[in-house]
């Protein structure tokens, strides 16, 4: 019998080895308790088999249950902007010459300098910058118009690249392994790197050109937004706008959109829509000296999620006076106090690990092995 043990875990950076030991909990537990925890129902030998060879036939479809979905534990990604900017791939969409490439400069410059943007807690990382459409004297003055000499090294910019499919996404992969910690890459323009040639327009073809960048993105766990034009035509739904087939909008996680009613507005109106925040709308002021984008105010406040009072329990349990817990789910429901079934308070914690590392620093695992499930905790505070 086999006798690895299978972890699932959201990975974090791990604990040194002279950090102090899970802290177990004993209580009491049932007989049945005891035997749904410690006795985890293994497959057969048959059941294995039988399951291998039905994965070689070639008209297999991989499957998972809902119940097998909530044992899992998935890595949680930490947004790049609170609320508004997640790693995957996000278009930027506006008229030509209406402020795309001050505001993706300030972007850059915000989340490499880790600065709050509009109070939006941002969080600090390397970025890449794809200035396709510039060169380095526009850019120097650019920038020093915008943030005067204080000048960073974690803000990297570059105005050639190769086009997909010949060789921009090694150039990609390679930056991300030179800069590990990297959070943002923008391509201005997308125009600037799809591939020449081919039936560019079609929805096939637009869904291919960002669905091949998502996929590097998520391999890197990263946010790729990608600078693109709108066309003249007004639509019912702004985000129809988007020059090009509903492809790109259907490939990528979501979409900013930057209008103005005239060019030489001051103002502007910045839609945003995603998979992972809310709509937003936002109205935006040019400072006419610095040329940043400034936020005037908001359509709506921001959803804020509220408090899990079982991740407020697991955070008074985990402090920095008890860094570490171990355990079964019994003993944790008991420490902690609560009515929640064993399973249930583990399935729960399974779904919420990545709020839970997010907001209070907790690192969650749930191992399983021959003597039965064991649930273990450790705080690890942010690095500064």
């Amino acid at each position: 019998m086999d006798s690895r043990e299978t972890k699932r875990t959201v990975p974090v950076p791990s604990v040194g080895a002279d950090g102090e030991q899970p802290i177990s909990q004993a209580t009491a537990m049932s007989i049945s308790e005891a035997a749904t925890e410690n006795n985890p129902q293994e497959k057969s030998l048959e059941e294995r088999l039988l399951e291998m060879r039905r994965m070689t036939d070639p008209a297999y479809l991989p499957t998972i249950s809902m119940s097998e979905l909530y044992q899992n534990v998935y890595q949680g990604r930490p947004p790049i902007i609170d609320g508004l900017l997640y790693p995957g791939t996000y278009l930027f969409a506006g008229a030509p010459k209406v402020g795309k490439s001050f505001l993706m400069a300030q972007l850059a410059y915000h989340v490499s300098m880790g600065l709050p943007l509009w109070g939006y807690p941002v969080h600090k990382g390397t970025v890449l910058y794809l200035a396709l459409e510039d060169d380095h004297r526009r850019l120097q003055g650019r920038l020093y118009r915008m943030f005067g000499m204080d000048g960073t090294n974690d803000l990297l910019f570059a105005i050639h690249a190769k086009q997909l499919g010949v060789g921009l996404e090694g150039q990609l992969k390679m930056f991300v392994r030179e800069h590990p910690d990297t959070k943002l890459i923008i391509i201005d323009t997308l125009q600037k790197v799809r591939e020449a040639g081919g039936d560019k327009y079609s929805y096939a073809n637009d869904y291919e050109v960002v669905g091949t960048l998502k996929r590097l993105a998520d391999d890197c766990g990263i946010c790729l937004l990608l600078v693109h034009h709108t066309r003249k035509q007004q639509a019912d739904d702004k985000f129809d706008m988007i020059s090009g087939t509903n492809g790109l909008l259907g490939a990528a996680d979501g979409a900013f959109l930057l209008q103005k009613e005239k060019r030489t507005d001051g103002s502007a109106i910045l839609d945003v829509a995603g998979r992972d925040q809310q709509d937003q709308r936002m109205y935006l002021t040019k400072d006419r000296e610095r040329l940043v984008w400034e936020l005037e105010r908001l359509e709506t406040e921001p959803w804020v999620e509220p408090p899990d009072p079982v991740l407020e329990a697991v955070a008074a349990l985990v402090t920095a006076d008890r860094p570490a817990w171990g355990g079964t789910a019994t003993e944790l429901a008991a420490a902690l106090q609560t009515d929640m079934k064993p399973n249930a308070l583990a399935m729960r914690l399974n779904v919420r690990a990545g709020r839970l590392a997010a907001d209070y620093h907790i690192r969650y695992e749930n191992s399983r092995s021959h003597a039965g499930r064991s649930i273990t905790l450790t705080l690890e505070p942010p690095q500064a």
